[in-house]
């Protein structure tokens, strides 16, 4: 550490793409380099720059290895010798370099994003673990979603290194959360109290300027310019729940294609193809466009556009957002930042830490009743009730999200290790 300027190391099965972590990530390293501190990056894939990043294959969670070893333990009910060993050995190699990766960029401080929440790499898990254990490094641990949210993790032969490593509860880690659901639980199942940090957007910050390149977005994708866009801006996962927005769509009745910006495949494809199935079954326009939509701009090997999420929203007419789980909720802050009507269902946070706020929303309980539906439908046909709801939720956003939030939690977070005051 120079002059108060920290080496801040972020560790993470995955920091690429648009997911939720990842982008949350960002978001930290722009307010910690506000504060003076430079990030670097460790994970199995990485978008970051070269020169600050130190990839780690079998640190994804994809990586071969790891992929059979989750096999391995979720799908049977009895752990192997042989899948002990390769956990063990494939630890010990993450852990040598995790110590390189610290020797490699003087890193002063770990913040671990995810990894020892989900047990999706158990052997990054526990090396981190074990690393922390024999350095002394400071760390904060990240917490989006924990693994007693998921029913795969239910019953698994790994209850020792659920112990162990997910979370770590040793005495050098800070531990943060995004909701309050999630303190209590961490509180109860490991004795350990937590920070609450929610998700943010940076809604001080000028909006991406409006220009030409997304004017043909509807063209490009194949819809009419009378259709309504639907936007479902998230991964093609259960717990998401898209097929409630498939239903919605089919209840209003009118010209509108639901459009999903998302990959599936980190929970497998199965549910994919119940949703393609799904809307065929209720004759719905769904269009699955992961393809045509990146953080960044760019082309197709083809040349066609690839439109950034930018684009997404501020194209469309509704976003709908039906997840039943959610350890916050980024596609809702990033709806009120651009400025976008949004159905959302009642998930268990949206309930107790966001809904009191204030926000307007058009809100589905445990089904879509024809109330919801209707009123949909009158949102999409009164622009100047949407102009009132948007500009209330994003006055709000400013207030409860902002950036200037998470600089002053991350400037008491440092102030415990280091007694920065900056």
């Amino acid at each position: 550490m120079n002059d108060g300027s920290l080496h801040i190391g972020f560790v993470s099965t995955r920091l690429a793409g648009i997911d939720g972590v990842s982008l949350e990530v960002d978001k930290w390293v722009e307010v910690l380099k506000e504060l003076g501190h430079k990030s670097f990056y460790f994970a199995g894939l990485s978008d970051w720059p070269e020169d600050r990043g130190y990839i780690v294959d079998e640190a994804y969670f994809k990586h071969d290895d790891i992929q059979k070893i989750n096999h391995e333990l979720f799908d049977k009910q009895q752990r192997s010798e042989n899948t002990a060993n390769k956990i063990s050995n494939l630890k010990s190699h993450l852990k040598q370099k995790l110590y390189q990766f610290q020797r490699k960029f003087d890193i002063d401080l770990l913040i671990v994003e995810n990894a020892w929440s989900l047990p999706i790499n158990i052997p990054l898990g526990i090396a981190l673990s074990e690393y922390v254990g024999e350095t002394g490094i400071p760390a904060i641990a990240h917490h989006h979603d924990f693994w007693w949210d998921r029913k795969r993790y239910m019953g698994s032969p790994i209850d020792d290194y659920l112990g162990a490593a997910f979370p770590s509860s040793h005495s050098k880690i800070q531990h943060v959360v995004i909701n309050s659901v999630d303190r209590r639980q961490l509180s109860f199942r490991k004795g350990v109290s937590a920070a609450l940090i929610p998700n943010v957007m940076n809604f001080n910050a000028e909006k991406d300027k409006a220009d030409h390149y997304a004017d043909d977005m509807k063209e490009q994708l194949g819809i009419d310019s009378s259709t309504k866009l639907l936007l479902q801006p998230t991964r093609i996962v259960p717990r998401k729940k898209i097929e409630r927005a498939i239903e919605l769509v089919k209840r209003i009745n009118r010209d509108a294609v639901l459009v999903v910006t998302h990959e599936a495949g980190d929970e497998g494809t199965a549910y994919l193809k119940y949703l393609q199935e799904y809307a065929k079954y209720f004759n719905v326009k769904v269009l699955f466009a992961e393809d045509r939509f990146d953080q960044n701009r760019g082309t197709l090997s083809d040349g066609r556009k690839i439109y950034s999420i930018a684009d997404a929203y501020q194209n469309c007419d509704l976003v709908t957002y039906t997840s039943q789980i959610e350890g916050f909720g980024n596609a809702f802050l990033e709806s009120i930042y651009y400025k976008c009507p949004i159905v959302i269902s009642a998930y268990e946070i949206f309930t107790l830490d966001i809904k009191p706020h204030g926000f307007k929303v058009i809100q589905l309980d445990d089904f879509i009743t024809d109330k919801a539906a209707d009123l949909v439908n009158y949102v999409l046909d009164n622009p100047l009730l949407v102009k009132e709801w948007v500009d209330n939720n994003f006055w709000l956003g400013q207030i409860y999200y902002s950036y200037e939030t998470l600089k002053k939690r991350l400037q008491v977070l440092l102030e415990e290790p280091f007694g920065l005051m900056t």
